[in-house]
């Protein structure tokens, strides 16, 4: 006779769980708990996070949970998991079913990553590429080919920036007839009503981070291949913040044209995280798919 595995999770309030649950796994449920039954050789099913919440008997509770997984083999009892540790690699598999269930939906468009300096769009970017199969190109890198090999601030310095927002709209322009690419762009990108309408091929999405942690991202590595940063004497993080608060009040309501936002502070609110700093860039990418997912789902049904 085969063994059986048994997983018993308890929860309390409110559970995000990334496996795909089939009513046959379920071998008991009580008020509190589920048990799950796998078998031995089994391989499990990953989707994206689906949220669950358990109603009280006495009315709703609120306030973040704590999942605990309790694996027994036979009558030996295994390790408890708490939800905060779980194998990362879960989120890789979480991001991969999530791609290969959205790319019919994209029909090979491509996805344009919109949103200030040092919100990780290239970063992201990649991360989102490699799930979906599709090719990276980071906006910044074709100018600099195209300008023998010069950086941007090199760029800004020798030519100015009017010929770097001319090259930026070139780029656009060419990618605009391709397919099966994630774009990264830059930060000003957005400013130019034509790059929207070049962008409007593809599908565009708001990376939305607050601008403490761009400053104290950017502050950290540096501002010197940032040229609309490296102007100002003083505290690193203060004229970062400053011109940061500056340029955000200039692009804002052009990212807000976004297809798609994508806000970071609401994915680490969610998992119950005070810093977006925190968010790994798989997490990231896992909520841009699901924004996708439901944007492309509306405009179909024409909502």
């Amino acid at each position: 006779m085969k063994k059986e595995r048994y997983m018993e999770a308890k929860f309390s309030q409110s559970l995000q769980l990334p496996a795909r649950i089939n009513s046959e796994n379920i071998a008991r449920k009580s008020s509190n708990s589920l048990q799950f039954l796998r078998r031995n050789g089994e391989r499990k099913s990953y989707l994206a996070p689906a949220s669950i919440n358990l109603l009280a008997r006495k009315g709703r509770t609120q306030g973040p949970m704590v999942l605990k997984v309790f694996c027994s083999s036979g009558n030996v009892p295994a390790k408890v998991l708490e939800s905060g540790s779980l194998p990362s690699f879960d989120e890789s598999i979480i991001l991969q079913n999530k791609s290969e269930g959205i790319e019919p939906y994209l029909n090979g468009r491509c996805i344009y990553l919109v949103g200030m300096m040092g919100s990780g769009k290239t970063t992201v970017g990649k991360v989102l590429s490699e799930g979906l199969g599709y090719s990276f190109c980071d906006c910044d890198t074709l100018i600099e080919q195209a300008a023998g090999g010069n950086t941007v601030a090199e760029i800004f310095k020798i030519y100015g920036e009017s010929f770097f927002r001319d090259s930026e709209t070139e780029a656009l322009q060419k990618l605009s007839s391709m397919h099966q690419f994630v774009v990264s762009t830059g930060g000003g990108a957005v400013i130019r009503p034509i790059n929207w309408r070049y962008m409007q091929k593809g599908i565009s999405v708001w990376l939305d981070v607050p601008l403490d942690a761009l400053a104290r991202r950017i502050t950290a590595v540096g501002t010197d291949s940032r040229p609309l940063l490296d102007q100002e004497s003083g505290d690193p993080y203060s004229k970062t913040m400053k011109r940061l608060s500056t340029l955000f009040k200039e692009r804002g309501e052009a990212y807000a044209n976004a297809d798609v936002r994508v806000c970071l502070e609401n994915i680490a609110a969610k998992l119950g995280l005070m810093d977006v700093c925190n968010l790994t860039p798989n997490v990231i990418a896992i909520e841009v798919l699901s924004q996708i997912e439901t944007f492309l789902k509306k405009k179909k049904n024409g909502i």
